[in-house]
């Protein structure tokens, strides 16, 4: 579903498990990662496309997460310029998303990737909160840090953040 100014809707999810560390997922035969992603189909809510997709991109169920917290608003992004196709139509120039934070409750090894013919990632690993941040694609981190600095308040209290591994900018209204 493309909006008329040009974005895909969307979801995106934040996985943690047990240590509140992320679920980081690398994008199949590429040395790119990011948290699991994915179009909202036509007659789909954003609730049911972020289970589609969980289960379509990670192999997880419903029941293998619980769900903490969603973004309050809708988070966009341009994609570059080289990567719009312009003679599509309709023209696509970025992606509005719900974002999803879940919680594992299933055993680690659920995680599988070769639900569908064309799986989009082949490795993961679980890595610290904030590191997404500064390892994920340039024209998607400003996303990344609305998502995760909404979701740190249901995680963290802030007095027990270790603000050594927070990237500068990450509160930059503090």
């Amino acid at each position: 579903m493309i909006d008329n100014r040009g974005f895909r809707a969307g979801v995106a999810m934040v996985i943690i498990n047990d240590k509140k560390r992320v679920f980081w997922a690398k994008r199949i035969q590429q040395n790119a990662w990011q948290f699991p992603q994915g179009g909202i189909l036509h007659h789909e809510t954003p609730i049911e496309a972020m289970y589609r997709e969980l289960h379509e991109e990670i192999g997880l169920h419903p029941e293998d997460v619980e769900l903490l917290a969603t973004s309050k608003e809708w988070l966009k992004y341009y994609l570059p310029h080289r990567m719009i196709r312009n003679h599509s139509r309709p023209l696509c120039v970025g992606q509005r998303q719900k974002w999803f934070l879940l919680k594992l409750k299933a055993p680690e090894e659920t995680i599988y990737f070769d639900n569908t013919k064309t799986p989009e990632f082949d490795g993961f690993r679980w890595v610290n909160y904030w590191l997404p941040l500064r390892r994920v694609i340039a024209f998607k981190r400003t996303v990344y840090r609305q998502a995760l600095q909404e979701f740190a308040q249901h995680l963290f209290h802030r007095n027990t953040i270790d603000y050594s591994i927070i990237p500068e900018d990450a509160y930059p209204n503090d």
